[in-house]
């Protein structure tokens, strides 16, 4: 079953709703109009569709391969790579300075949902480069940017993030890999990381890690971790490769799913690294590079279900079983397609309606990210407090729905998809991993209502509510939009509801708030597709109005009122469960579970 990537709707999310030409004003913006991401977004489908997607089921089965440290990727990976890179695609967003096209998040993101969906295991790849890229460019010297990000913002260099060590997950204080200056300006980096992404292969010549440590003599905790940039390959003054590194990729881990990706435990034996930054300050300048792959973690899952989904599609119309409850509609065959079945659409419209709602929403996220360089100071900060708001909420909620979407798709392929001779199993295997990786959904929903709310006095989520009441004042009005602008409403008044209950409940017992995250964080999510889902209809409506017969506007509409009518209800109930408090989650003792 051929992935086909949603240009139309993600052209219309860029056009239409985030009216992007607006912002030609903007960094980044001036020479990147409609007509030109809309070719960008057209050649990035034809690579997703022909490049990446065919060797996405192969690569699950063969998976990579460890040979005494040497790792190999699955056959035709390193090819798909190299074309990858040929054609520019890894350099879309990079700086320019550093030989990158300059292009805006929200452009790159775009494309992105593309590459994720058509291999979540290959999209990795470039994926975790750019969040080592985002880290360097962020906080290293000039000298360390001039020498490394060049090859690294075009694909060349491959690139990491190493936190993980076998006794410490979340709990980075624990961190035990050592850090030794040397009194030339280089460190000896000596510990072992687990769970390294794309921590080692042979697509690239080099791969330049980010790695947290501790230097020696630092105090323990957090703010004793410096991060650090330790190169595979040592890199000469004049840009060439030289001497390998004193590190390896000591074994790969066997994993439920994304088996194209080579998980690596990374083995470092005095290895030689430089300083991102200043001594101390790791966990702040590891923060770019994680909020940059927790915003790609939120994209992959979500993508993960869009080719889930387009799969149970596909298979729905070509399953004969069954008859329709309103007569036969295939009368001349043996029985009708299972589209006919109810039960079967609502699988099938509830994954197209967080799909959708969810393209919608990691744009406009990613929009904000771009309007953090925004010349005018007010915008900027504003873009700035919602990209930090809005971070965990999408990377969870956008998880879990691509989880559950990969589930439905299952479903809809019954018995054939528990089979490994479709790709349901993979996209569930796959999607799964999104959920616990780059922090858990938990952890995102603790970051939520502990650290992103009470920041600034709740200034982001007040300012979030402001814009919200406006767009219902602004739009109340009748028609086709009427239902979308009343359910957002009350999905606001919800959340409102929630935060303020959060804000009481909370401080008096912090078992409060850890109870009732998780549902808050849901309730958020729910609010969030609503608000892109009313945009999208306002945009649809206005094309239809200005006389368009074209059936993508009335079937948008029609696909947001199954959100707005069978699970956006599904607020109540998380505002319900989050309000009954910490008391019956923690009434067992230990020894009764």
């Amino acid at each position: 079953m051929a992935y086909k990537a949603p240009v139309r709707d993600l052209t219309f999310i860029l056009n239409d709703v985030l009216e992007i030409d607006r912002y030609a004003n903007q960094p980044g913006f001036a020479d990147v109009s409609s007509d030109l991401v809309g070719q960008i977004l057209e050649e990035g489908a034809k690579f997703a569709e022909e490049v990446i997607a065919p060797i996405n089921h192969s690569g699950d089965k063969e998976g990579c391969h460890w040979n005494d440290g040497v790792v190999t990727g699955p056959k035709g990976w390193k090819e798909a790579y190299k074309a990858m890179v040929e054609a520019g695609w890894p350099a879309l967003a990079a700086d320019p300075a550093y030989g990158g096209q300059g292009m805006p998040a929200v452009v790159s993101m775009a494309f992105g949902q593309f590459t994720a969906a058509a291999s979540a295991a290959f999209s990795m790849y470039p994926g975790l480069t750019a969040g080592a890229y985002a880290g360097i460019h962020a906080n290293a010297s000039e000298e360390l940017k001039t020498k490394y990000l060049p090859k690294m913002a075009t694909g060349e260099w491959g690139g990491t993030m190493n936190l993980t060590e076998p006794q410490c997950g979340t709990d980075l204080g624990m961190v035990r890999t050592k850090a030794v200056p040397q009194g030339d300006g280089t460190y000896k980096i000596t510990g072992q990381k687990i769970w390294i992404s794309a921590g080692e292969h042979d697509f690239t010549d080099n791969i330049i890690h980010t790695v947290l440590a501790r230097v020696e003599g630092a105090p323990a905790g957090i703010k004793g971790l410096s991060l650090f940039l330790v190169p595979k390959v040592m890199v000469n003054d004049d840009g060439s490769l030289g001497e390998r590194n004193s590190l390896m990729c000591a074994g790969l881990e066997h994993k439920m799913g994304i088996h194209g990706n080579a998980t690596a435990v990374m083995q470092y034996d005095d290895a030689t690294g430089w300083l991102i930054g200043e001594e101390g300050r790791g966990m702040n300048n590891m923060f770019v590079v994680m909020n940059e792959a927790r915003l790609g973690t939120g994209l992959q899952g979500l993508a993960i279900g869009d080719a889930a989904y387009q799969a149970a599609v596909e298979f729905a119309k070509d399953r004969l079983q069954g008859r329709s409850l309103t007569g036969p509609k295939n009368p001349d065959g043996p029985a009708d397609s299972i589209m006919v079945h109810p039960d079967v659409r609502r699988m099938l419209m509830e994954a197209k309606a967080f799909v959708e709602g969810g393209q919608a929403f990691i744009l406009w996220t990613a929009l904000q990210a771009d309007l953090q360089r925004s010349e005018d100071a007010a915008e900027a900060q504003k873009a700035h407090d919602y990209m930090g708001l809005i971070t965990p909420v999408l990377k969870a909620y956008l998880t879990d729905k691509g989880f559950h979407v990969a589930s439905l798709a299952m479903q809809v392929h019954g018995g054939s998809g528990y089979t490994e001779h479709f790709q349901a199993s993979q996209y569930l295997r796959d999607a799964r991993i999104t959920m616990i990786y780059e922090g858990t959904n938990g952890i995102q929903a603790l970051d939520l209502v502990g650290r992103k709310l009470p920041s600034q006095g709740g200034r982001a989520i007040m300012s979030w509510f402001a814009d919200i009441d406006a767009f219902v004042a602004e739009n109340g009005g009748e028609g086709s939009v009427q239902p979308f602008v009343e359910g957002l409403a009350d999905a606001k008044k919800k959340l409102q509801e929630a935060t303020m209950w959060l804000m009481q409940n909370g401080m008096a017992n912090p078992d409060n708030a850890g109870a009732a995250s998780t549902d808050y964080l849901n309730l958020f999510g729910i609010t969030a597709l609503a608000y892109l889902w009313a945009q999208m209809a306002k945009a649809a409506q206005a094309r239809i109005d200005a006389g368009s017969d074209d059936p993508f506007y009335a079937n948008k509409i029609a696909t947001g009122r199954y959100f707005v009518e069978r699970i956006l209800p599904d607020a109540h109930a998380h505002l319900a469960k989050m309000k009954t408090g910490a008391d019956v989650l923690m009434a067992l003792p230990a020894e009764a579970f």
